[in-house]
């Protein structure tokens, strides 16, 4: 079974790969399938000025959250940041840079970025704020707004169930912008439940191939926390 990608923990597999001022994709929804231990060796190195291109900011105690309390992002490419109190206080105060996307336009700038795309028109945002000072074009009539793709120097990614060929499997809602970041980032380093040779993922079931996986940390009980719990009230007993 061939290991070399293989790395024995969260702190090995980010070796030598973060530095100040780089950029960094973390996959992720809400909560829903972030890079947690990884984002977490990223914030005990201590690098700074980071731009960080994720759908969201985490909130004040997980995932990406946790880098703005220590003053390590210089700017957010994201499409959401409505849970995270310090995030929104340092954007309100002028202390981060915050580029803001529709979501759809974040997950085709990132795609784009993986496929090689430099640049793409898109419908949406059209008129708004969001298309202010970027080029536009006419197709059929209709205007379009000019958007580019978007890499990074390292890809953050959680996934379900990988091979030690970094090929990787996604649990529901987890798989969100963990794919596509996989594919456009200089460096890609995953952080994955289970972990497999070669050969016991059913190829119909791989979603990212392993060629475009650098580095792999099996985390075994990863913290799953909610951001917002959302529960149903049982229904009235009728004393029988």
């Amino acid at each position: 079974m061939s290991t070399r990608k293989l790395y024995t923990s969260a702190e090995a597999a980010l070796d030598g790969l973060l530095h100040d001022d780089m950029s960094i994709m973390a996959g992720g929804f809400g909560l829903c399938g972030i890079p947690a231990t990884l984002i977490d060796v990223v914030l005990a190195s201590g690098v700074r000025g980071l731009t960080i291109i994720s759908n969201n900011p985490g909130t004040d105690t997980h995932g990406l959250g946790k880098l703005f309390r220590t003053r390590q992002v210089r700017r957010l490419i994201c499409s959401y940041a409505g849970e995270n109190a310090e995030f929104a206080r340092q954007y309100m105060a002028g202390e981060v840079e915050v580029e803001f996307n529709p979501q759809g336009t974040l997950a085709e700038r990132i795609r784009a970025g993986g496929a090689g795309i430099p640049a793409f028109f898109t419908r949406t945002s059209v008129g708004t704020s969001i298309a202010e000072g970027k080029p536009t074009a006419e197709f059929d009539g209709v205007t379009y707004v000019q958007e580019r793709g978007l890499k990074a120097d390292l890809a953050l990614i959680h996934a379900f169930r990988a091979d030690t060929e970094g090929n990787l499997v996604y649990r529901m809602t987890a798989r969100n912008f963990n794919p596509m970041m996989a594919t456009a980032a200089a460096a890609t380093v995953v952080e994955t439940e289970h972990l497999g040779p070669p050969g016991t993922i059913d190829p119909d079931h791989i979603v990212t191939p392993g060629i475009f996986v650098d580095r792999i940390v099996h985390v075994e009980g990863a913290e799953k926390a909610i951001e917002q719990r959302t529960v149903r009230p049982r229904p009235a007993t009728t004393g029988e």
